[in-house]
């Protein structure tokens, strides 16, 4: 009777845990996208801002490691070869939100990152040959058709602020299927785990937006420069410091929850976060919108419910394939089994359990 309330206590522990990372995911976001569309509206040089905002993230990993909260990877350069790219990638992901996010209403923006499976579908099609089911292909075509209504009907629509969101979305799904590639490579397989990889390519993605900033936008971030704009310099220094925090907490609290919880648990919370945030921002900044532009909103965010619901069932179906194929192949006995040794080494299927 002791262990069966123990049990229970430790499982509603575990259940409180996770609703409150969940919490901290959302409202981290919440508040990056309220305090990044002010800066970007007094302070309209995206390149500069997510220089910042990748900086203050860059120093919270570093008092990470120095703390011991978290371990540093041990690099050496045929490690940093594969992230490299990984990081120019990054980089160039979060400049075009933050453009998009500069030039539209937060909640468009986060309408058109609704296609961001689209893209995953066509580039892991392209790149992995992970050819999708008819499944997950129909649940894409209330994405498409979602975000298509939602643009035409868009208050705040510019094709500027359009193409860089559509633009964020390839980038990233692109860092993601490199990702995939990289992280079978012999030089970073095993040496280095995702909380770690993610914060290697935010330092580097850093030391990347740095000249990019200086190049395109001058040296914006100074006292002078900005009372000349006539900007607040305090309030503004404040406002960037509290969305790099956020920016780097939320994405790092994304990272916890993913080895907590199931790939599609985290695929349906993170949709829901994007409801949130759609809405919160909605209400915060008083944005006009019709009932056509919110019907394709919801249409495009209900498509990408169907499409977790259906990555889930097809990775289901391949598992459930692979075990039947495991127990159809004769093993060095001549009975039915699973692989054995001896089939492992010669056929060098040594990832198949």
């Amino acid at each position: 009777m002791v262990n069966f309330f123990s049990g229970r206590g430790k499982d509603a522990a575990r259940a409180a845990g996770l609703l409150a990372l969940f919490a901290c995911w959302y409202g981290f976001n919440i508040v990056f996208n309220i305090y990044n569309k002010q800066i970007l509206k007094s302070f309209p040089y995206p390149v500069t801002v997510t220089f910042i905002e990748l900086g203050v993230g860059s120093a919270l990993i570093a008092a990470m490691w120095a703390s011991g909260a978290k371990k540093a990877p041990t690099l050496n350069r045929e490690m940093l070869k594969p992230i490299i790219p990984l990081a120019v990638i990054h980089t160039v992901g979060n400049l075009l939100t933050n453009v998009s996010l500069g030039k539209v209403a937060v909640s468009f923006t986060h309408t058109i990152k609704a296609m961001e499976p689209f893209f995953s579908v066509l580039l892991s099609a392209l790149f992995l040959g992970d050819i999708p089911s008819l499944a997950v292909v129909g649940a894409l075509v209330p994405v498409v058709g979602g975000v298509a209504l939602a643009s035409i009907t868009e208050v705040s629509f510019n094709w500027a602020g359009f193409f860089a969101a559509m633009g964020s979305n390839i980038t990233f799904q692109s860092r993601n299927v490199l990702s995939k590639k990289m992280m079978g490579l012999s030089s970073i397989k095993g040496a280095i785990d995702n909380i770690n990889l993610f914060s290697v390519i935010t330092m580097l993605s850093c030391l990347v937006c740095l000249p990019i900033a200086m190049g395109l936008e001058g040296v914006r971030f100074t006292p002078q420069a900005m009372a000349a704009a006539g900007l607040n310099v305090g309030e503004l220094i404040q406002r960037l410091a509290i969305a790099g925090f956020c920016f780097q907490m939320y994405q790092q609290i994304s990272y916890m929850i993913l080895s907590r919880v199931t790939p599609v648990t985290h695929s349906v919370g993170n949709c829901m976060k994007r409801v949130t945030v759609i809405v919160v921002t909605l209400i915060y900044f008083k944005n006009p919108v019709s009932p056509l532009n919110m019907a394709g909103t919801a249409l495009a965010l209900f498509g990408v419910f169907l499409y977790s619901r259906a990555k889930q069932n097809e990775k289901g179906a391949k598992k459930e394939k692979a075990a039947a194929a495991a127990v159809a192949v004769p093993t060095s006995s001549g009975a039915s089994g699973a692989y054995t040794d001896e089939f492992r080494r010669i056929t060098g299927l040594s990832n198949i359990e």
